[in-house]
């Protein structure tokens, strides 16, 4: 009769107590689809679509925006835009001093 008070240890106990289990379960679901919900609320009433809020024309921005634009070119890229704009001195600057000498010339381009 010793050996029937085993059948309790069959079954493998959870460090944690089922309570604090649940309440980490509810803590998680507060954590992480609440503000997601509440983004997605703001977001389809700001833009009036319930469905999702449209992008903006992505070709239009970069067309619009020449810092875009060299931020999506490479050095050699920069360098050739350079050469054809006639910038002196472009093939010994670092891409960040070359992109804001031509962000210059393209607004001054611009202005005119």
């Amino acid at each position: 009769m010793s050996g029937s008070g085993g059948g309790d240890q069959s079954e493998p106990r959870h460090p944690l107590p089922r309570g604090l289990v649940e309440l980490y379960g509810l803590l998680a679901v507060l954590v992480v689809l609440v503000p997601e919900w509440m983004a997605e609320g703001a977001l389809g009433r700001w833009g009036g679509d319930p469905e999702g809020v449209p992008l903006p024309d992505a070709q239009g921005a970069w067309k619009q925006l020449p810092e875009l634009r060299l931020a999506g070119m490479g050095l050699a890229e920069l360098r050739l835009l350079a050469h054809d704009l006639r910038l002196p001195g472009y093939a010994g600057e670092c891409r960040d001093q070359l992109s804001r000498r031509l962000l210059r010339r393209l607004r001054r381009r611009k202005a005119l």
